[in-house]
């Protein structure tokens, strides 16, 4: 057995993709303080910091989706099974690395499932969607009776925890309810990516939560 064959790829996968969107938000956060000069090289430093962040992690997830492939394709041998091929998702993952992660591991689920972890993921979803909703109150308050340090406020709250717990929680949790549900499979890599389109819509949100809540009830009582 090589080094290599002893990496659990996929494992690594799913972690770099993890930090994917704290990593925007802290280039988003670098472009927004632009519209407040009080601390002179901070945006610029965000900036800096979410730029070379997501370059570093690109080049790690091209990496590792090309080991990954590569090591399905050869143990897929000569049948007819899914043989993604290594260099073409390295390439993809260059040109557009998030997409390209959740891509393949929706591709790889289908073929050989997700592992599951803990049961109790739901319970950090349905903190999600509570911030969200909390988040937007707070946000048309804001706008409504013109409070002027409320929306930032009411931003950070819903956007902190969007960007960093959501993606997580909704794959692991996904990953559980394939395990032990009956009428409902969800693809975690399809809700992955899901959860990250949402934050860059973020009505998308609550929508997707309140509605995987939902399914997982069904599914699980």
């Amino acid at each position: 057995m090589t080094p290599t064959d002893e990496v659990d790829w996929v494992r690594l996968i799913e972690r770099l993709l993890y930090l994917f969107p704290p990593v925007i938000g802290v280039g988003l956060v670098g472009v927004l303080r632009e519209a407040d000069p009080g601390v002179p090289g901070l945006e610029r430093g965000l900036l800096l910091v979410g730029t070379f962040g997501y370059t570093v992690l690109t080049l790690a997830l091209a990496i590792a989706l090309y080991a990954d492939a590569r090591r399905v394709r050869h143990r897929a041998g000569a049948s007819g099974h899914w043989k993604p091929r290594p260099w073409l998702n390295a390439l993809f993952a260059l040109l557009w690395a998030p997409v390209a992660g959740v891509f393949y591991l929706s591709r790889r689920h289908n073929r050989f499932g997700t592992r599951a972890g803990w049961s109790g993921w739901w319970l950090v979803i349905a903190a999600s969607f509570a911030a969200t909703i909390i988040g937007f109150s707070m946000a048309l308050i804001a706008v409504v009776f013109a409070v002027p340090g409320l929306l930032p406020t009411a931003i950070g709250f819903a956007g902190a925890i969007a960007f960093g717990a959501f993606p997580i929680a909704i794959y692991q949790d996904s990953a559980y309810v394939c395990l032990e549900g009956n009428s409902w499979q969800p693809n975690p890599g399809l809700y992955l990516g899901l959860a990250f389109l949402s934050l860059s819509i973020p009505p998308l949100q609550p929508l997707v939560a309140g509605y995987y809540l939902f399914r997982r009830r069904l599914a699980l009582r």
